[in-house]
């Protein structure tokens, strides 16, 4: 094991500085955004912008990969991000700032692609769940420590910004000095919506109404948390309690899926959102307790239904679907991100910011109708697929169409089950 985290040490540490940054950027271009007085509309544009380029730069990167190799991909699109990061304080206006996060999005999706594939390809078969966990880890943590980088410097003045092209710029280094191998070789599947719909349904579903909701907590939340009358201090505790106590219920939820079913898991989870979204909708206002309380029962609830849509799709493929499926799930969830940020802070705007979470219980209620009416369709799988834990869902899904060992070893499975 030692010996293993030394050869991906460096990709660690790249991973852990990058993810910092993007952290911090995620909230600070919301805050920033309401400080300079842009319409919730248009902050909540913003996040379906930078999702539309994450799913853009999901498709794209293997393809500028397999054209000039993972270094100088990184290189290229860490320059681009740095760049549009600070092109925010130069130009403070909405349509280049649109722009911005539609590249932003491109180039943090071509970003963890990267370095996530690049583990994938050193860890070796029995020890990756292992290192995995460990990159988990790091995401949290290096995603909590960003939120709370925020404090550092007033978000109305150009510091933080130049802050994030700083860990921008300072994440090539390892990566670029590292001993270790680049992986050899990158492949391009196609992303099948129509399989991963005809497989599960409920899956399909589950992963667009967790982008609808999710995707306009992590765009508007800030935001929220402002309109509230709360010190900006809040926004990044209110941020970090959510994504922490998602992260640790994790593995119990993957457990009780595996023991009670994942349909089932998934209506109760579903359930605890809406409650958390009519709490959060009712009681934030009142004190910086009750908000607290409220996004720790968010991130108990809500972030856990990514993880068990893609458990549920994955009991019921076929050897040889994994691939198309796996991609289906992520682009999904992607379009779900572009259309939740647009949505929600309609009735932001003309109902206040507490129906934001008005928004997140409605979507939640939907699902829960949905999961309910699925049971009585189709009886569980005898034998259920690994639950892998994701609380917020970056480009692991595709990470796989670019590892050449899982599709040999779906190759060896497909010809043992005879789907020759």
């Amino acid at each position: 094991m030692k010996s293993v985290l030394q050869s991906v040490g460096a990709l660690l540490i790249s991973a852990a500085i990058l993810l910092a940054g993007g952290g911090l950027l995620s909230t600070l271009v919301a805050v920033r955004a309401q400080i300079e007085g842009f319409p919730v509309e248009a902050i909540g544009f913003l996040t379906s912008a930078y999702f539309a380029g994450f799913i853009g730069g999901c498709v794209l990167t293997p393809k500028l990969v397999k054209r000039v190799g993972h270094v100088r991909v990184f290189a290229a699109l860490s320059a681009l991000t740095a760049a549009c990061v600070l092109s925010h304080v130069i130009f403070v206006n909405i349509p280049v700032w649109v722009v911005l996060r539609l590249l932003t999005g491109i180039s943090f999706a071509g970003l963890y692609m990267l370095i996530e594939s690049w583990i994938n390809e050193q860890a070796p078969n029995a020890q990756r769940g292992q290192i995995l966990s460990i990159y988990r880890m790091i995401d949290l943590t290096a995603v909590t420590a960003g939120q709370f980088m925020l404090n550092l410097a007033p978000p109305s003045e150009f510091v933080l910004f130049s802050l994030v092209a700083i860990c921008i710029c300072l994440a090539i280094f390892p990566i670029s000095l590292s001993a270790s191998k680049a992986p050899t070789q990158v492949t391009q599947t196609s992303l099948n919506i129509r399989k991963l719909v005809k497989t599960s349904p409920l899956a399909a579903a589950g992963c667009l109404a967790v982008g609808m909701a999710n995707g306009a907590f992590w765009g508007v939340a800030p935001v929220f948390v402002q309109q509230l009358g709360y010190p900006i201090v809040m926004v990044s505790t209110f941020m970090s309690a959510t994504i922490a106590t998602g992260a640790l219920l994790q593995w119990p939820v993957g457990f009780l899926s595996d023991k009670l079913g994942r349909r089932e898991m998934m209506v109760v989870v579903a359930f605890g959102g809406i409650g958390a979204g009519l709490f959060l909708w009712q009681f934030a206002p009142q004190s910086q307790t009750m908000l607290l309380i409220g996004a720790a029962l968010y991130g108990i609830f809500a972030m856990q239904l990514y993880g068990l849509c893609a458990a549920h799709a994955n009991d019921f493929a076929g050897p040889n679907d994994f691939v198309a499926i796996s991609g289906a799930l992520l682009l999904i969830y992607g379009i779900g991100s572009v259309i939740g940020p647009s949505l929600a802070p309609i009735f932001m705007a003309q109902f206040g910011p507490s129906t934001m979470f008005a928004f997140t219980a409605g979507v939640h209620s939907l699902l829960v109708i949905y999961a309910l009416y699925r049971i009585t369709r189709r009886k569980a799988p005898q034998e259920h697929s690994e639950y892998v834990s994701m609380a917020r869902p970056r480009a692991m899904n595709l990470i796989m169409r670019m590892d050449p060992r899982i599709r040999k070893r779906q190759g060896k499975t497909s010809k043992k089950a005879g789907y020759n």
